[in-house]
């Protein structure tokens, strides 16, 4: 007998246990009207079956306390899943503002991971115990889904968009990572693991990996090879926005609708950025779609990040 086998995976992160008694909570309610129902549907079959004598059936008199009993538990039993669940899911998705940033790209059938800090992985994470860790995702090709059950975490990850999820291992060890979107023939081998450390082992591994140097310094290569800096420089006579604290604020655009300056408006800023032009400013800037790979689009974003977030204002440029 395989003493590891576990009804459920082991909970290995500050957000597994909410999910877990929600889970807990709406399979509870399940079983118990699953059961309900059944038992009524057996109890009704007897107690109102035909028989001699009894051909005809008794109309049933309107009863207006019953009405209102099984409309109003329904409803609160409803009600509590719904606030509960939107208190389990906004945290999920709202990463604290010391998380550490690891970018994802999946593509047909394999996961590369790459820190900040420039180290990259395929298939295999290391991320340090007690840390939060922010996931910013997507897709080369077709839709993929990061998976890791011991986290609770499974976020679809999307061509052409970045989505984000978080989350904070709590004890050390090795932990499955797996794909949950059918993405192929080679689907099921679209595995990884995500390998958590102490704090000081995690420190000696990330010194010990092959980097490049960090992201952030990729992507300002990126930004002077291309050209970039000569329109986003900044000051009254620049041609293009200035970058400076973009990330976090919000952007008026030329029609006067004003949006949220995330990984996402960069991304998107760069492949089409004729989609939303900032107030003020012309759509003189080419689109760089074939021109900067997906793993090249994270250095720019990670070297626009490096340059500051803003309070929540809003810019005209």
């Amino acid at each position: 007998m395989d003493t590891d086998f576990r009804l459920f995976p082991e909970q290995a992160s500050t957000g597994a246990a909410a999910v877990d008694h929600l889970y807990f909570y709406l399979l509870s309610v399940t079983t118990f009207f699953v059961g309900l129902i059944f038992l009524l549907v057996i109890v009704f079959c007897v107690k109102y079956r035909r028989r001699p004598g009894r051909e005809t059936g008794v109309q049933v008199r309107p009863n207006l306390l019953l009405e209102i009993v099984w409309i109003a538990i329904p409803l609160v039993l409803v009600l509590i899943m719904f606030f509960w669940g939107a208190s389990v899911y906004f945290p999920t998705y709202r990463s604290p503002s010391n998380a550490l940033d690891v970018y994802v790209v999946g593509r047909q059938w394999m996961w590369k991971l790459q820190h900040a800090e420039g180290a990259s992985e395929i298939n295999e994470l290391h991320v340090p115990v007690g840390s939060p860790i922010r996931l910013t995702m997507t897709s080369e090709d077709v839709i993929h889904s990061f998976y890791v059950p011991v986290f609770r975490i499974k976020q679809d990850v999307l061509p052409g968009r970045y989505s984000t999820i978080w989350f904070s291992p709590t004890k050390v060890g090795m932990y499955h990572l797996f794909c949950a979107e059918y993405c192929g023939t080679k689907h099921s081998g679209m595995v990884g693991r995500i390998v958590v450390l102490s704090p000081a082992d995690y420190e000696r591994w990330l010194a010990g990996a092959v980097s490049p140097g960090s992201l952030a310094s990729g992507g300002q290569r990126l930004f002077l090879s291309l050209g970039c800096v000569t329109c986003h420089a900044g000051g009254p006579t620049a041609r293009a926005p200035d970058l400076t604290g973009l990330l976090g604020s919000r952007v008026r655009l030329q029609d006067g609708e004003e949006i949220a300056a995330d990984e996402s408006y960069v991304r998107e800023s760069i492949l089409d950025p004729t989609s939303k032009v900032v107030a003020g400013f012309q759509p003189i800037m080419p689109s760089f779609r074939g021109r900067v790979s997906e793993d090249e689009l994270i250095q720019l974003v990670a070297y626009i990040k490096s340059l500051g977030r803003a309070p929540q204002t809003v810019r005209d440029r």
